[in-house]
């Protein structure tokens, strides 16, 4: 008769799996020394590289605009005059193509932009999305190096098996199977070499050039240059130490735990192999997130599966500030059991203790259709000026006039009304703070998710179903914080179907359906020739 394996005691502190290969005891890891201070000296890094300095910095900056200018010279002679949607695609693809040349800051850069998918433009968001799968490895010399340095070993000496091929390839790192002395399967990721160096010099050189590009490039509704390079300064920077990382893993752990969900593990950093630049972690295995299919031939709940990720990911953001800021589909695997092994936290949102209230009453107040609140909430965030006209950006919201059904204008009127609305924000000073644009981020991961997983689900009654939840398990707690009681206050879906063009008494709407909405708004703008 076999005998049960133990319980691992760390499973007490964070969301990580029963088999555990080592157990944790975060009081006790020497990598995690000191990490405060170097994520403070991180963030106040942030505003002297994105100043700009009187004189460009020759060293990168000489590379930069010869690819960006010759990439903005050939569009502006050859698909500018060509309508919009040519405009903007060849746009696009010139840019990418300077991008990929330019090396890994600008990979990145082109990544953060591929998730913006409502945010940015479709032509940007889908030609950078080549970027995600498309970057070089390195050489196996330059990743053996670099964890010697680091790890004050060769590789025999603490690997019985080290894969010479890449499993991933991305901007930063790459990441390669691997198996310890001591038997335990791991995946280890190896910082390219000199990338911290050359990411500030680029920052740098993106810092100058920003500002000459606001008003003469097609942007997006609540992006601008310049803030768009801030947002990736505050991003990158804090990935370039896989300390920092390791130590989202554990606190991303310990959330998950506190708030009492199974649905997603994490898995344990090494508790010595950790550095700067080499994180050794547990590898988790399961089916591709693509494997629709593979999951239900197994018995997992997709429909069940996409919501509980939905919750979880709500709440890390509204009660315990902190949560995973790169969802996609090559982060997370799928087990049998239907829990998800979720990768890669390098990018991770964290509020402190005025931000995250700012972002629970942006969510509860547009739970209840409260759109002053909702902007008060916005201001709170960072998203506005801290003195901002909250009545000027109403009137120009236009919610002091009845909803427009859009699907019911022409496309000319879609055209102009977006376009008026994305300029009065910009004037009064919007912008996309790093919490909320890796907010909106993970929400379009998680509405595409839907739509491969649960594409026949009521949204209504979903998000009626997740409202009761966050009401009965904190609802005491959200009353007690913000002055905002969900158990009393029922949730308002007026508006939101308003936006929709829906009335007020349609109960259900899948997101097959929503889609189909979705698609004839987009050929509606394409056709009136499409936001600025």
């Amino acid at each position: 008769m076999q005998t049960a394996e133990p319980t691992p005691k760390d499973l007490d502190y964070g969301a990580f799996s029963e088999h555990a290969p080592w157990q944790l005891d975060p009081e006790r890891l020497a990598w995690r020394r000191g990490l405060s201070d170097v994520r403070d000296a991180t963030a106040r890094e942030v505003p002297d590289l994105v100043r700009r300095r009187a004189l460009p910095p020759f060293r990168r900056f000489g590379r930069t605009s010869a690819l960006v200018g010759s990439a903005l010279a050939a569009w502006a002679l050859r698909e500018r005059r060509r309508g919009s949607g040519e405009s903007r695609s060849g746009l696009s693809r010139r840019l990418r193509q300077a991008f990929e040349r330019l090396g890994p800051s600008y990979i990145k850069l082109g990544q953060i932009l591929s998730a913006g998918k409502g945010v940015f433009p479709d032509e940007l968001v889908d030609e950078f999305e080549h970027c995600r799968d498309r970057v070089t490895p390195e050489s196996f010399d330059h990743v053996e190096e670099v964890v010697r340095e680091e790890l004050g070993r060769p590789l025999d000496q603490i690997f019985s098996r080290f894969e010479r091929e890449a499993m991933a390839s991305a901007s930063i790192a790459q990441v390669h199977a691997a198996t310890l002395r001591s038997g335990e399967d791991v995946v280890v990721k190896v910082q390219r070499p000199r990338v911290a160096e050359r990411v500030r010099q680029d920052i740098r050189a993106m810092a100058w050039i920003a500002p000459l590009l606001v008003g003469r490039i097609p942007v997006a509704a609540l992006a601008n240059p310049p803030t768009l390079v801030e947002l990736f300064a505050e991003t990158i920077l804090e990935e370039l130490d896989f300390r920092l990382e390791a130590e989202n893993m554990l606190d991303i752990a310990r959330v998950l735990r506190e708030a009492g969900h199974g649905i997603v593990v994490v898995p344990r950093p090494h508790p010595e192999l950790v550095t700067p630049r080499v994180l050794v972690m547990e590898r988790l295995e399961g089916f591709s997130y693509e494997d629709v299919e593979g999951m239900r031939a197994a018995g997992v709940n997709t429909h069940d599966l996409v919501v509980d990720l939905f919750v979880t990911f709500l709440e890390g953001a509204m009660i315990y500030g902190v949560f995973h800021g790169d969802l996609h589909g090559g982060n997370l695997a799928v087990q049998p059991d239907g829990r998800i092994a979720l990768y890669d936290y390098g990018i991770t949102a964290r509020m402190d203790e005025s931000r995250r209230l700012a972002f629970l009453r942006m969510m509860m107040t547009g739970a209840a259709s409260d759109m002053r609140g909702q902007l008060a909430a916005y201001r709170d965030l960072g998203a506005l000026p801290p003195d901002v006209d909250i009545d000027g950006v109403l009137r120009a919201l236009k919610i002091d006039q009845p909803v427009r059904d859009p699907t019911k204008m022409s496309p000319e009127q879609l055209t102009s009304e977006i376009r008026e609305v994305t300029k009065a924000l910009l004037g009064y000073g919007a912008k996309l703070p790093k919490p909320l644009m890796l907010f909106v981020k993970n929400m379009i991961f998680l509405d595409a998710a839907i739509a491969s997983l649960a594409p026949d689900v009521n949204l209504f009654a979903q998000m009626l179903k997740i409202y009761g939840y966050f009401a009965r398990t904190h609802g005491e707690r959200i009353a007690r914080e913000i002055g905002f009681d969900p158990r009393t206050q029922p949730m308002d879906l007026t508006a939101t179907k308003a936006s929709l063009g829906l009335e007020p008494g349609v109960e259900s709407l899948s997101h097959e359906e929503l889609q189909e909405r979705r698609v004839e708004l987009s050929d509606k703008i394409r056709e009136g020739g499409g936001p600025l």
